[in-house]
Parts: structure tokens; C-alpha cells; sequence
């Protein structure tokens, strides 16, 4: 995991072609709307070079001659073409905003999806936090390219080599002198680039970590509130925050500095165009109307060669952020995309466990050489002690883990060769953590499938007696539910969680520790309704409360991986095994607790 969490730290190029043509690649979608931006923007250009030219017009030709007619004239043109510019400028502002979200829906979307299909392992090595600043701040980032840069970035292209071009047919020698001062502006703008570089992904990796800190400690606030951690996490907080903070600050004097040192530049051209060109108009060289049109000329190709700096920050900062989205992007599926599947209409609910190692690391086996067969209907239990492997065992079944060794068939079928979507819609399951959704009750039970009618939703929860206090609710079956099932108890979540898992009533039903938060009373309504529930469907039980699995037509004892025991609760009870001894360590903690109540 050490590879992961300091992968924000990692610094790569300021500019990489790859990542851009992936980045310009949600951009194809739009090319027509990219090239008319182009166009207008080509448009603009051409109109905002117009300005200064018109200017020098209207001094040399109509001025200087007292023709107040043809000044008139020359000042309705200019008035026209900032008309025309101030439309351009609003066309291209909305439609390269435009395409920047259309692009980042786009890429979101894919982003979220491909996050969906990721196999549960990747999920234990890459916090929340850090997943939620992918989609969020990094995607951010390429917008802010992508619509003030990567369209944008010709109009500042169109607009200098535009400058260049007049003033060189202007005057050849006015406008060298003016580009005299490009070296320094050069050199500033290259030590600006490489100030800035590192601190933009400074500033990425700080954001990663708040969100990061945020994300588990909203999520554990009733354990830091048990164990009085505010402060010790505030602390922590305020650095981590001082840290984003202080690397801000520094982007701002780094800004702080570059821009006025560009202005002294710029002025300093425009010093020298004063001094150089008004000798040259002294001396009938040059036109009045020309000095001051170089002046407002030179002034202008300043303003693009800013903006091309910024862009380059923007650049920047969105191949760090183009970087980790692409790490995600290139993560592996789980293989439900390969072609060896097997169409499955029917699940009969046969199960088949053949010399199956597992190992989350290494040859850190937790399961080994694991063996078993469950017959269509039977109702087969786990039991052991806490790690003994009965958790995992089920993610095998599931294909959230793949095996080490060994193979798992479903109805004969090696679940290798199984689609894991065609796989888990078998499959219905409640565990111990219940995860419950925002939305209504009736949301959380269906979850979307509208092959699930209002009957049935009603039907499970009656099953599972979670009616009883769902009909208590203000608004029933439509009553909104908070985060994660916050105004609901542990009991409650759990009915639900039943019931869920009923009403889309799946051949195989897989429990995993799933009383072991219900009181006594919830959990006799609950074994009551599982008894008629389990008829006719595969069922396998995981529980610590070896109550609970005594009606199971078989027992699997389960021993630091490896089985121990098979048998039914009588049988194993008789052979005085392992079982045994957990039957009589429970029954006796049973014994003194009652004698203490």
C-alpha cells in the first residue's frame, strides 16, 4: 500500500503529448463546436488588431488634415468594430465554456463508471477521500484547461503573431527595438514557470489529504466523539489545513511578483518606443499617427504573452491532475468483459468448493486447500472463531476476490467463466455492516429495479416484520432515509437489509452475521420468517451465535483456514470436537450471564 499513498508526491512532466491527446480526446465529441470557437476567436483577434491601425488612420489621415468628417467616419468604424468584438468575445466565452462541461460530464461520467467497475481490492489500498478529489478537484482542474486554455490558447496565438506581423510592416526597426526587451520578459516568464511548477501539485496533494481526513472522520465521528478525539483531530485538521493554506500563499507572491514585473517590462518597450520612435518622428521618419498606434500595439502584445503564462500554470496543474485521473482510468476492470460466459436463465443454487487456496497478500494464505460441496436447497452454516477465513470464503464465492488456488463452481459451471455481474444477481446477501443509501425506504429495498413492483416491496418488508415499524414511519414506505441510515437503529437497518435482499428473491441467500445487532425478540421474528424463507433456496450462514445455525442441514467448523469439521449440530456435538468446544464455551457465557441478570 506504501506505493499509493505518497503517489500525489510524484512529480512528472510540465507538458506530456500522451496525456494531452487522451485529454483532447473528450473534446472530439464537440470538434464542430471547437472549430467555430477557433473561428471567433480568429474573428476577435483580427478586430481587436483593428483598434490601433484605425487609430494612426484617423490622426495621420484626418486630424492632421482638420477633416472633422472623416474622423467622424473613422469613429463610427470603431465603434462598429467593438460592437462586433464585444459579440465575438461573448460567443467565444460561452462556447468554450461550453464544451469545458460538456467534456467534463463526459469524463466524469466515465470516471464513475470505471470506479464502479473497479474489483473490490482496489478499494482497500486507495482511501475515499483521495477517489472523491478525482472526481472533484481534478476534474475541476481540466476544465479550467480545457475551457480557458486548451481553445482559448489560439486566440493569444492568433493575436501575437497578428501584432507581429503589423508592426513589422508598420516600421522593421520600430518593432526590433520593441522586441529588444523580449529576452528579459523571457527570462522572467521561465523563472516564473519553474517556481510555480512544483507548487502546483503541492497544492493538489494538500487538497487530496483534507478531503482524505474529512471523509474518515465525519464517517467515525461517534467513535471520536467516544473517545473525546476533537481536539487531537482538530489539531491535525488545522495543520493539514495550514499546509494548504501556506502553499496557496506562496502561488500568490510568486503571482505577485511575476505581474508587475511584466508591466516594468512592457513599460520599458514602451519607453523605448517613445525614445527611438519619436526621434524617428522628429526627423519625418515616422508618422505621429504610427508612434502612438506601436504604443497601443506594444501594449497589446504584452497582454497575450500574461495569458499564455497563466495558461501555462493552467497546464500545469492539469497534467498533475490528467495524471491521477489516467492512474484511475488505466486501473483493470473486473473481467466481466471477457467472452467465455455462460448464459445462465435458471440458478439452481449448487455450490462447489475444490482445493481453493486464498491469500490477500503473498502466500499470507487465509483459506487453505478449502473443500465443500452444498446441494440446490441445502442451508449450510460457517462457524469459527473471529479470522478463521468465513468472510472470505463468501468474497470467493462472489468473485469480489479471485482465487489463489483452486476452483469454485456454481451449478458445475467454474465461476471463472461467469460474468461477475450475471454471478452476484444470484445472490442475495446481508451482512453484518448494513449499508444504507439516501433516499426512501422503498428506494433502499428495490435500489432501483423497476422489475421490483410496490407489492413486492411490501411483501419483503412484511416477511422480515419490518413493516412494523416502517408503518410508524410519517411517510411509510416513501419516508426519506438520512446517510447511511442515520435515524434508524442497528435493528431497524438490518430489517431492511432483509428485506432487500428478499424482494429481489435471489436462489441463493448468503447471511453474514446478520442477527448479530438484532435483540432477542427482532431476531426470533426474523428466524421465523427465514424458516418459510429459506425453503427451496440455497442458503449459506455465517455466525458467531451457534444458536442460529442449529437447524442447518449442515455445519462447516472453519480453523485458522482450514475446515476442521462437517457435520450436522447433533453430529458435530457427538464428536466433541472443535464444535463442541464452542458449543460450551458460549453455553457457558450464556449461564453467567443470566445468573448475573
Amino acid at each position: 500500500m506504501s506505493h499509493n499513498v505518497h503517489e500525489e508526491d510524484v512529480l512528472g512532466k510540465a507538458y506530456d503529448g500522451r496525456l494531452m491527446r487522451r485529454l483532447l480526446a473528450y473534446m472530439r465529441p464537440y470538434k464542430f463546436y471547437v472549430s467555430l470557437a477557433i473561428l471567433v476567436l480568429l474573428l476577435s483577434s483580427f478586430a481587436q488588431l483593428a483598434g490601433p491601425y484605425l487609430t494612426k488612420l484617423g490622426i495621420d489621415n484626418f486630424i492632421a488634415q482638420g477633416n472633422a468628417g472623416g474622423l467622424r467616419t473613422i469613429c463610427v468604424l470603431y465603434l462598429l468594430i467593438l460592437m462586433v468584438d464585444a459579440i465575438f468575445q461573448f460567443c467565444e466565452t460561452y462556447l468554450v465554456n461550453w464544451i469545458g462541461q460538456k467534456a467534463m460530464f463526459d469524463m466524469r461520467s466515465q470516471i464513475f463508471a470505471h470506479i464502479q467497475s473497479l474489483p473490490i481490492p482496489y478499494f482497500d489500498r486507495n482511501p475515499v477521500g483521495r477517489l472523491v478529489t478525482r472526481v472533484t478537484t481534478d476534474v475541476s482542474s481540466l476544465h479550467q484547461m480545457l475551457s480557458s486554455g486548451a481553445v482559448a490558447i489560439f486566440g493569444d496565438i492568433f493575436k501575437l503573431v497578428g501584432i507581429v506581423g503589423v508592426l513589422l510592416f508598420l516600421n522593421w526597426k520600430l518593432a526590433l527595438v520593441t522586441f529588444s526587451v523580449l529576452p528579459l520578459l523571457f527570462y522572467a516568464t521561465f523563472l516564473f514557470k519553474r517556481l510555480v511548477r512544483e507548487i502546483y501539485r503541492v497544492i493538489r496533494l494538500r487538497i487530496a489529504r483534507i478531503n482524505t481526513f474529512l471523509q474518515e472522520n465525519v464517517s467515525g465521528m461517534s467513535v471520536v466523539q467516544l473517545f473525546r478525539r476533537e481536539a487531537t483531530n482538530f489539531n491535525k485538521f488545522d495543520r493539514l489545513n495550514a499546509e494548504h493554506r501556506d502553499s496557496y500563499l506562496q502561488t500568490i507572491l510568486y503571482y505577485a511578483m511575476f505581474f508587475p514585473v511584466v508591466r516594468l517590462i512592457s513599460s520599458l518597450a514602451v519607453a523605448l518606443i517613445v525614445w527611438y520612435g519619436g526621434g524617428r518622428v522628429i526627423q519625418g521618419a515616422l508618422t505621429f499617427g504610427g508612434l502612438v498606434a506601436f504604443i497601443q500595439y506594444a501594449d497589446m502584445f504584452f497582454r497575450p504573452i500574461m495569458d499564455l503564462s497563466e495558461k501555462y500554470n493552467l497546464m500545469q496543474s492539469a497534467m498533475a491532475s490528467s495524471e491521477r485521473i489516467f492512474k484511475i482510468m488505466d486501473e483493470k476492470s473486473e473481467p466481466w468483459a471477457v467472452n467465455r460466459l455462460h448464459p445462465r436463465p435458471n440458478c439452481r443454487g449448487e455450490i462447489e468448493f475444490r482445493n481453493v487456496w486464498f491469500a490477500y497478500k503473498n502466500d499470507d494464505f487465509v483459506l487453505e486447500d478449502i473443500s465443500f460441496h452444498v446441494r440446490p436447497g441445502e442451508k449450510v452454516a460457517f462457524v469459527g472463531a473471529t479470522g478463521a477465513g468465513k468472510t472470505s470464503l463468501l468474497s470467493l464465492l462472489l468473485r469480489y476476490y479471485d482465487t489463489s488456488r483452486g476452483e469454485i463452481f456454481l451449478d458445475g459451471v467454474n465461476i471463472q467463466e461467469i460474468n461477475p455481474r450475471d454471478l452476484r444477481r444470484y445472490f442475495g446477501m446481508v451482512m453484518q455492516d448494513i449499508f444504507i443509501f439516501d433516499g426512501s425506504v422503498a428506494r433502499n429495498i428495490r435500489l432501483e429495479d423497476s422489475e421490483i413492483t410496490d407489492e413486492q416491496v411490501r411483501n419483503a418488508a412484511r416477511d422480515v416484520h419490518a413493516e412494523h415499524f416502517i408503518e410508524k414511519l410519517p411517510q411509510q414506505y416513501e419516508h426519506a432515509v438520512l446517510e447511511r441510515g442515520k435515524g434508524l437503529s442497528v435493528g431497524q437497518r438490518q430489517l431492511l437489509s432483509f428485506a432487500r435482499a428478499l424482494a429481489h428473491d435471489p436462489p441463493i441467500l448468503i447471511l453474514d452475521e446478520a442477527t448479530s445487532s438484532v435483540d432477542t425478540e427482532t431476531e426470533l421474528l426474523i428466524q421465523d420468517a427465514l424458516q418459510r424463507l429459506m425453503q427451496n433456496r440455497t442458503s449459506l450462514v455465517v455466525a458467531h451465535r451457534l444458536s442460529t445455525v442449529q437447524n442447518s442441514d449442515r455445519i462447516i467448523v472453519l480453523h485458522k483456514g482450514r475446515i476442521r469439521e462437517i457435520g450436522s449440530h447433533h453430529e458435530l456435538l457427538a464428536r466433541r470436537g472443535l464444535y463442541h468446544q464452542l458449543y460450551q464455551l458460549q453455553y457457558a457465557q450464556q449461564e453467567r450471564q443470566q445468573a448475573m441478570v
